[in-house]
């Protein structure tokens, strides 16, 4: 899998590179499965570089009656099961909108090396727009972060989401 990416002319620190859209494309599948059942849609995957696609999750916490029912926070469980390990060390973050404090916590406690993320989020963005805990040399890991992946579907997604809820209400 990691030798693929040499098959391309632009840098994995390129949002363009076909690497990181393919993979946000799957993350905008899980927000549209959010959208459907009610959720705010977010959604995420988890890549190995060795094992392929080993989280998959939207945001469920209306469904789960649970806070920390995050798309990040379900993938990144996931991801952990499927390499029987809390450190997902040769793994990639594809996420629609920028993890949360709570999210962006988690990904530096899975030393997950690169988190890729498509709608920048200035509410409570904590890997660029209000923190950046991913990137802090106060802990003891860091995340490489790709911003704008596929950003105006993603922004799209939960813009549309929320104008259809104010409709309704």
């Amino acid at each position: 899998m990691l030798s693929d990416w040499n098959e391309f002319d632009l840098p994995l620190t390129d949002p363009r590179h076909p690497f990181h859209v393919q993979h946000m494309e799957m993350a905008l599948e899980q927000a549209l499965i959010a959208a459907e059942e009610n959720e705010v849609p977010v959604g995420a995957v988890i890549v190995s570089l060795k094992e392929g696609l080993i989280g998959a999750a939207h945001n469920q916490r209306e469904q789960l009656h649970d806070p920390t029912a995050h798309a990040e926070m379900i993938a990144i469980t996931q991801a952990a099961e499927a390499l029987r390990s809390w450190r997902l060390e040769h793994c990639i973050l594809y996420v629609t909108l920028e993890p949360c404090p709570m999210c962006a916590g988690a990904i530096v406690l899975a030393r997950l090396p690169m988190v890729v993320y498509g709608a920048a989020d200035a509410k409570a963005g904590a890997c660029d727009s209000l923190y950046q805990i991913t990137n802090d040399r106060r802990l003891n890991h860091r995340s490489q972060v790709v911003r704008g992946v596929l950003a105006d579907r993603c922004s799209a997604i939960l813009s549309d989401f929320f104008a259809m809820r104010r409709r309704r209400n």
